[in-house]
């Protein structure tokens, strides 16, 4: 009987600690997508160049790939994460520029934006409705990043219309895999920071809207 009773226990604090993982991250997501937001708005005004986009983006995973994983157990990471997304809006922002000079420009950009969302929002919730867990895909979608990041730097030498709209798609593909993989991991114990995860997601969310763009803007353009 107090085998049981510790058992119990142990599943009510695991399942605490997962639900407590869940509210951090998705609070610090709202928190982070917000600020990118106003972040792309202060790039837009001032006209930031592609190139300065570029440098951006280069520190924002520079942070990811080595400032991330020493902070994110203490107060700089949050720190940390808020450069992160911080950066990341910046560089959007001569993208948004670009789009929004086409015709039908905005409409491009609501379409591309409430795309994103139900997208994230309906896997998010099928994931967490579900508890199912996708550890299964791990290895199918690192092999698919592969030869979609292998392909796009071929694509910088040929330049092909057809095959930039195709690595886009298989963006949203591999990115809605990640949506799943990532929330399944914060349900089945897989990861218990949530400050990387709130990265994690993020990045899934931003690829999602940039290749929903470049799809869009391929139509019109």
């Amino acid at each position: 009987m107090a085998l049981n009773n510790s058992t119990v226990i142990e599943r009510s604090e695991s399942l605490l600690a997962t639900n407590k993982l869940i509210r951090n991250t998705y609070l610090m997501l709202s928190m982070t997508l917000v600020f990118s937001a106003v972040m792309a708005g202060v790039s837009m005004a001032m006209q930031l160049s592609p190139m300065v986009s570029l440098i951006t983006m280069f520190g924002a995973m520079g942070l990811i790939w080595f400032v991330l994983p020493r902070t994110a157990e203490s107060g700089m990471g949050l720190v940390t994460v808020f450069a992160i997304t911080g950066l990341m809006g910046l560089g959007l922002g001569p993208t948004l520029n670009y789009y929004l000079h086409l015709q039908g420009g905005d409409q491009i950009v609501l379409t591309a934006l409430g795309g994103t969302g139900a997208i994230f929002l309906g896997l998010s919730a099928y994931a967490l409705i579900s508890r199912r867990d996708f550890s299964f895909m791990g290895g199918f979608l690192m092999v698919g990043m592969i030869v979609v990041l292998l392909a796009m730097v071929g694509n910088l030498f040929f330049h092909l219309p057809a095959l930039s709209m195709a690595l886009s798609a298989a963006v949203i593909l591999l990115m809605s895999g990640f949506i799943l993989y990532d929330t399944g991991r914060m349900i089945n114990g897989g990861v218990d920071n949530y400050l990387l995860m709130t990265v994690n997601l993020y990045l899934n969310i931003f690829n999602i809207f940039v290749s929903l763009l470049n799809l869009l803007g391929a139509s019109r353009d």
